[in-house]
């Protein structure tokens, strides 16, 4: 006989006090996860910078910071969050229905390593965004000074600081040289 575990729900998530950390909600479980560091922090600043003036330009949809949650799957509840991400402009909720949590996973999410949130977590992350239906992925490496790219059903893409990331057919036309994301 399987019984049901005593899952933290997404609404419950969202009624949770500021305590100065980050969580996510994994499958029903609460992972909680401190602080980011300045680096980490400077360098989806670089990312969001240059990718948010070309997606209003464009008319493509927005850009979104402050490790908004993305309701991935339902019963039970798993709730990510990326560093930066994207969402199309016929996804994007119109004023006064912001409040929750994005349905759905992000059109491209961008991660950024850190020491609390290392290859293998990372790994796991990737997946499930990937499971719920994200086109992309793009997972940054600040000690490598590298990123990698993730898209379904294709081998990862490994591009270093001599290399530009491009939107591919996500975020068309849109490019960046890896460098700029360090500096």
């Amino acid at each position: 006989m399987v019984t049901k575990k005593n899952w933290t729900t997404a609404q419950q998530l969202l009624e949770m006090p500021d305590d100065g950390y980050r969580y996510e909600l994994v499958r029903g479980e609460i992972r909680r996860m401190p602080p980011s560091f300045e680096e980490h922090g400077l360098v989806s600043a670089n990312v969001a910078v240059d990718l948010a003036p070309y997606v209003r330009r464009n008319g493509l949809g927005r850009v979104i910071v402050a490790e908004t949650g993305y309701l991935l799957e339902s019963n039970p509840d798993h709730v990510r969050a990326p560093d930066v991400s994207f969402l199309r402009q016929e996804r994007v909720s119109p004023p006064g229905e912001r409040r929750s949590f994005v349905q759905g996973a992000p059109d491209l999410a961008f991660e950024v390593l850190s020491p609390s949130n290392r290859p293998g977590p990372m790994a796991e992350k990737v997946a499930d965004y990937l499971a719920a239906g994200c086109p992309m992925v793009v997972v940054i490496d600040p000690v490598l000074r590298a990123v990698t790219v993730h898209r379904p059903g294709q081998d990862p893409q490994l591009l270093n600081e001599s290399d530009t990331l491009d939107g591919g057919e996500v975020v068309p036309g849109w490019q960046m040289p890896v460098r700029e994301i360090f500096a």
